[in-house]
C-alpha cells in the first residue's frame, strides 16, 4: 500500500481538517476551512482503499458494505481523535469519507451560539430542532447543548445516534448513549424504549421517517425535552418538511401536535471566514410564540419569517439577517453571504441600502 491510513489521519488532526476523502483514481483529499485540497501523494488504487477500509471497519460493517453497498460507524484513532466514517461502493470500488470529531466539547461562546439558547436547554418539555445542510455543525451544536444540560442540571439524558460521535461523561446528569446498529436496531425502536427508561431529555440523532418523527413528537407531548436534527434550512421550511412527511389525512393532526410541542428551531450554516482563518457559524433562531403556534396550526408557515423579524426583542433572528451582520462586521465576504442566504434578492437590496447610507454619512462628515 502506498500510504498508511494512520499517516493520513495524522495529517487531518495536525491541519485541523474537517474531512478526509479516499477515492480510487485520485490522491487523498482533505477538506480544510470548507475547501477540498488534494494531498501531494500518489493516486489511490483499489487495493489501497480496500486495505484502508479493512484496517478500521469491523466485520459487521464490512458485511454491511458487501450486502448494502455502504456502512457508517464511529472510529477511535488511539487517544488522538475520533472520526465518523462512511464507507461505500462507487463504480465497483471502495471509497471512504472520514469526518474528524473534535475531541473537546465546545462552549456556546466558542460555537457562536447566542446565549438565549441556554434558556432552551433548561425548559422542562417540548421539542427543539437543530437544522441545516450536511456539514453545517448540527452535531457539534447539539453536543454543546447536551453538555450544558449535563453540567448544569441533574437529569437523565438519553441520546440515540448513528453513530455516536461525542462521548459525554456523567456530570450532574446521567447520560445514556445508544448507537443505532450496536445498541438498538433503529431510531423509532430506541425512542419507544427510551420512554420506559425514566428520561428527562432525549436526543434523536436524525428524524428520517414518519415513524421516528411521530415517536419524537409523542415523547415531547408526554413531558420530555426532545432534541433532534432535520436536514433543512430555515424554520418555515423545517415545519413544512415535518408536516409534509405524513400522509395528507394525518397532516392536520401533526400540525396541531407540532404547534403545541415545538419550542424552537435553530437553523445554522457554516461560512468561510474572510481572513481565511477558518469557518464561522450563522444562525436562524425561531421560538414558538403563541402567534407562531397559530401560524403552524392554520397552515400559514409562509408567514413565519416576518414573525421572526418582528420577534427580535425575544432573541429571534433570520438566517439572512445574521449573515448580513457577519458581512457588515467584515467576518465573511459578500459572495459567501449570497451563497448561504435564502433570499439573495432581498439581501442584495439590503446591501445597497446599507452602502448608500454609509455614503450619506461620509458626505455629512465631509
Amino acid at each position: 500500500m502506498g500510504v498508511e491510513i494512520n499517516k493520513l489521519l495524522d495529517v487531518v488532526i495536525r491541519e485541523n481538517a474537517s474531512d478526509l476523502h479516499l477515492t480510487v483514481g485520485r490522491p487523498p483529499v482533505i477538506r480544510l476551512h470548507g475547501q477540498l485540497r488534494s494531498l501531494s501523494l500518489a493516486e489511490l488504487t483499489p487495493t489501497d482503499t480496500v486495505s484502508m477500509m479493512k484496517s478500521i471497519a469491523s466485520e459487521r460493517h464490512q458485511q454491511e458494505l458487501a450486502e448494502r453497498g455502504g456502512s457508517d460507524f464511529g472510529f477511535a484513532y488511539s487517544e488522538a481523535a475520533r472520526f465518523r466514517v462512511s464507507v461505500f461502493r462507487e463504480r465497483g470500488h471502495v471509497g471512504l469519507v472520514l469526518r474528524l470529531i473534535p475531541s473537546k466539547l465546545l462552549s456556546f461562546d466558542e460555537i457562536g451560539l447566542p446565549p438565549i439558547v441556554k434558556d432552551l436547554c433548561l425548559r422542562p418539555r417540548g421539542m427543539v430542532l437543530v437544522t441545516g445542510p450536511t456539514g453545517s455543525g448540527k452535531t457539534t451544536t447539539l453536543a454543546s447543548m447536551i453538555d450544558f444540560i449535563n453540567a448544569e442540571t441533574a437529569k437523565h439524558i438519553i441520546t440515540v445516534e448513528d453513530p455516536i460521535e461525542y462521548y459525554h461523561k456523567h456530570r450532574k446528569s446521567v447520560v445514556t448513549q445508544r448507537e443505532k446498529g450496536n445498541d438498538v436496531p433503529d431510531f423509532e425502536e430506541a425512542l419507544w424504549r427510551a420512554l420506559r427508561m425514566d428520561p428527562d431529555v432525549i436526543l434523536v440523532g436524525e428524524m428520517r421517517n414518519t415513524e421516528t418523527i411521530a415517536a419524537a413528537i409523542t415523547a415531547a407531548e408526554t413531558g420530555h425535552l426532545v432534541f433532534a436534527t432535520v436536514h433543512t434550512t430555515g424554520a418555515a421550511q423545517t415545519v413544512d418538511r415535518i408536516i409534509d412527511a405524513f400522509p395528507v389525512n394525518q397532516q392536520n393532526q401533526i400540525r396541531a401536535q407540532l404547534s403545541v410541542t415545538l419550542e424552537a428551531v435553530i437553523s445554522q450554516s457554516l461560512c468561510a471566514k474572510m481572513d481565511g482563518s477558518g469557518r464561522i457559524a450563522a444562525f436562524e433562531l425561531m421560538f414558538c410564540t403563541p402567534a407562531i403556534q397559530n401560524l403552524i396550526r392554520d397552515s400559514k408557515t409562509f408567514r413565519i419569517p416576518s414573525f421572526i423579524q418582528t420577534g427580535a426583542n425575544l432573541g429571534m433572528i433570520l438566517l439572512d439577517d445574521f449573515l448580513f451582520n457577519l458581512w457588515t462586521q467584515k467576518q465573511i465576504s459578500f459572495n459567501e453571504m449570497i451563497q448561504r442566504c435564502q433570499d439573495a434578492e432581498a439581501v442584495q437590496n439590503k446591501v445597497r441600502e446599507y452602502t448608500e447610507e454609509l455614503k450619506r454619512r461620509q458626505r455629512r462628515r465631509s
